[in-house]
C-alpha cells in the first residue's frame, strides 16, 4: 500500500476490530547486528474490549503498543501491516505520511503513558495541555477549549474541575496526574486507547481506583483499551482477552478466564506462578497462634518510641510533620515490613534511619545511636553497618563507574587498608552470592537489565556485612517473574547473612513473600502491626482491610469478588 492511500474511508464491510496488527516485524538498527524486537506477529484489538498484551521486559509488548501510534525511532523498520480504524478513515501506520498519523493521533488513538510526570509539561498548565489536543484536531475558541477541558476533567474524578483546570502538574499527586492524562486521551472521544503500565507506579488504592477509571473509559465512553502490563492481578482485574508475548513472538492468546484457569503454554504458566499472592508467603508458614514481643527485645537492631520526622518549611512557611509519633522495632535477623500508600512516611522513617532526615521528637535508636540530634561522628560509626538498597538501581549507581566499581565503593571509602586484590575478590564473592556472573563487575549499568540491576544493589548494600538493610521498594519497578527471583535471592541472602531489615513497600503481597511482622503506616500514623498471618489475613483496622481488597490477585473469578469488597470500603 502506498502513503498516499494509507487512508481511507471505513468501508460497510469492516470488522468490528478497531486495531489490526497482521505480520508485523519491527527490527531495530544498531551498531552491531540489527535487533529482532517484534517477529512476525498478529492481534487485533475488537470494539468495546480491553485487550492486555503482557510478558517480560524485552517481550516486544511495548514496542507494539508504540507501533500502533507510528511512535517508533527511525531506527526502526517496518514490515506487514497495522491498521487503524478511526471513525472517518482507516490509517496504515507502517505506509502513513507524518500528516497522516498526527491527523489520526489523538482523535482515532491515543496513549496514556506510564509515568504522567514525565507526559506532562511542568510549566504548562493541565488544562492548556488537555486543550493542545482540541487545538490541533478542532477550531475552538479559547473558552470553548477550556470548556471541554473542565468537562473530561471531571468526567475522569478530578474534584473542581473548574479550579483545578488552571493548576500545573506538581500540584496534583500522581494518581490525580494519571487521570489528568488518561483525560488528554479520551478528550477527543478516541476509539482506541493504548495504556502503557498505567498503574506500575501507583499504590495498591490508586491503582484501583485507576483501574477503575479504565473501566469506565470502555463501559462509558465505548472506548476500546490496549493494555501494556507485567501486573497479572491488573489482567484478571480489567481484561478482556489476554496476549501474551515472550522475546518479540506471540506464544499464546485467549480469554482472560480461560487463560488463567487453562494457562496452555509453559511460559504463561511460569508467569502465572511467579505472581506474588497475599496468603501464599510468610503468612501461610506463621502459627496463627504466633503472637508479637509486647514491648522490644533487649537487643534490638532498631527502637522507636514516639518517633515524629519533620521538613523545614521555606520562606517563612511552617514545617511538615512527616511522622506523628509512632513506636516500632526491629530484632536482630527480623525483617519488618513498612506499607502504605505514598506520603504515609514510609521513606521518611527508612532515610532517618540512617540520619538523612532529622528526627525532631521522641527516640530513634538504630544500632544504639540515639538519632535525634545525633552528630556526624555519631553517624559515622553505624553507616558501615546499614545497607540501603534503592528502588531504582539505575539512578542509585554512578554511570561512569563499572558495576565492580560500584560495589566496591563502600569497602574502599569505610575499609581502606584492603588492597585492590583483596576488593576485587570480594566483590566477585558479592557478585556470587547475588547469582550475577563475575565478569559483570567489568560492565557498566547500562548494559544490565532491571532485574540483573537490582541484584548489583543488593550486592553493594551487602558489601560491608551490615547488622541492618533497608529496602525502600527494591522490587516495584520489576517485572513480576524478575520481582519473583529478586524476592527468593533475598531471602536466601537474609537467611545467610543474618541481617535485620526495614523491608518498605506499598504491596503486602510482596511483603508477605518476606516479612516477619507488618507495620501499617497512614498519613505519618501507625494504624496496626503484628506478626505477618495476623496482619494479612486478621486485619483489626478499616483501612488495612482496604488496603488488602484494593490489591488484585491473578485470578479473574476471585477478582471479581474483592472488586465488590473494595467497592464497598469506598461507599
Amino acid at each position: 500500500m502506498s502513503a498516499a492511500s494509507s487512508v481511507s474511508p471505513v468501508s460497510s464491510e469492516a470488522t468490528d476490530a478497531v486495531a489490526v496488527v497482521s505480520d508485523l516485524t519491527v527490527t531495530f538498527a544498531t551498531d552491531g547486528d540489527p535487533v529482532v524486537a517484534v517477529s512476525g506477529i498478529s492481534l487485533e484489538a475488537r470494539a468495546g474490549e480491553v485487550l492486555a498484551i503482557v510478558g517480560e521486559s524485552g517481550s516486544g509488548k511495548t514496542v507494539t503498543a508504540n507501533t500502533l501510534l507510528g511512535l517508533l525511532p527511525e531506527t526502526a523498520t517496518l514490515s506487514g501491516a497495522v491498521i487503524v480504524r478511526g471513525r472517518e478513515r482507516d490509517t496504515d501506520i507502517v505506509h502513513a505520511t507524518p500528516a497522516q498519523l498526527r491527523e489520526m493521533r489523538g482523535s482515532d488513538a491515543a496513549m496514556v503513558f506510564q509515568e504522567p510526570s514525565t507526559a506532562l509539561n511542568p510549566v504548562y498548565t493541565i488544562g492548556w495541555q488537555i486543550a493542545e489536543g482540541l487545538r490541533a484536531h478542532e477550531k475552538l475558541s479559547a473558552s470553548e477549549a477550556k470548556a471541554r477541558a473542565v468537562e473530561v476533567l471531571r468526567r475522569v474524578g478530578i474534584p473542581d474541575a473548574e479550579k483545578r483546570v488552571d493548576d500545573y502538574p506538581h500540584q496534583f499527586s500522581g494518581g490525580q496526574k494519571q487521570r489528568v492524562v488518561i483525560a488528554m486521551a479520551l478528550v477527543l472521544d478516541a476509539k482506541l486507547i493504548i495504556a502503557d503500565e498505567p498503574t506500575t507506579a501507583l499504590d495498591v488504592t490508586v491503582q484501583a481506583e485507576i483501574l477503575e477509571l479504565l473501566r469506565t473509559c470502555r463501559d462509558e465512553f465505548g472506548a476500546t483499551i490496549v493494555l501494556i502490563t507485567h501486573n497479572m492481578g491488573v489482567v484478571a482485574d480489567l481484561a478482556d482477552r489476554v496476549v501474551v508475548m515472550y522475546r518479540g513472538d506471540i506464544v499464546e492468546q485467549a480469554p482472560v478466564r480461560e487463560l488463567f484457569a487453562n494457562p496452555q503454554q509453559q511460559y504463561t504458566r511460569e508467569l502465572l506462578a511467579a505472581v506474588p499472592h497475599v496468603g501464599r508467603g510468610k503468612s501461610a508458614r506463621q502459627s496463627p497462634d504466633l503472637a508479637a514481643p509486647a514491648a522490644p527485645p533487649e537487643d534490638s537492631v532498631v527502637v522507636a518510641s514516639g518517633l515524629q520526622i519533620g521538613y523545614p518549611g521555606r520562606l517563612g512557611s511552617p514545617g511538615v510533620v512527616a511522622v506523628k509519633g509512632v513506636d516500632f522495632w526491629i530484632a536482630p535477623g527480623e525483617v519488618l515490613g513498612l506499607v502504605g500508600e505514598s506520603g504515609s512516611g514510609k521513606t521518611t522513617i527508612g532515610r532517618a534511619m540512617v540520619g538523612l532526615t532529622d528526627v525532631i521528637g521522641g527516640s530513634l535508636r538504630v544500632l544504639g545511636v540515639e538519632m535525634r540530634g545525633a552528630k556526624p561522628r555519631h553517624l559515622a560509626k553505624i553507616r558501615p553497618d546499614v545497607g540501603f538498597v534503592f528502588q531504582d538501581p539505575a539512578t542509585s549507581f554512578n554511570p561512569l563507574l563499572t558495576i565492580a566499581e560500584c560495589i566496591a565503593e563502600p569497602l574502599i571509602v569505610h575499609r581502606r587498608g584492603l588492597s585492590g586484590r583483596d576488593v576485587r575478590a570480594k566483590v566477585d564473592e558479592l557478585l556470587d552470592a547475588v547469582r550475577l556472573p563475575t565478569s559483570f563487575g567489568d560492565r557498566y549499568p547500562h548494559e544490565l537489565s532491571g532485574g540483573q540491576r537490582q541484584r548489583a544493589s543488593l550486592a553493594r548494600a551487602l558489601a560491608l556485612d551490615p547488622k541492618l538493610l533497608i529496602a525502600d521498594e527494591p522490587t516495584s519497578a520489576l517485572d513480576v517473574s524478575v520481582q519473583a527471583r529478586v524476592l527468593e535471592l533475598f531471602a536466601e541472602l537474609q537467611a545467610q547473612f543474618g541481617f535485620a531489615c526495614l523491608f518498605i513497600s506499598h504491596d503486602l503481597a510482596v511483603v508477605d513473600e518476606v516479612a516477619d511482622r507488618i507495620v501499617v503506616l497512614r498519613q505519618g500514623t501507625i494504624r496496626e502491626q503484628g506478626t505477618t498471618v495476623q496482619v494479612l489475613t486478621d486485619p483489626r483496622d478499616d483501612y488495612t482491610k482496604r488496603l488488602l481488597a484494593s490489591l488484585p490477585v491473578p485470578d479473574p473469578v476471585e477478582q471479581a469478588v474483592r472488586r465488590a469488597a473494595w467497592a464497598a470500603t469506598r461507599d
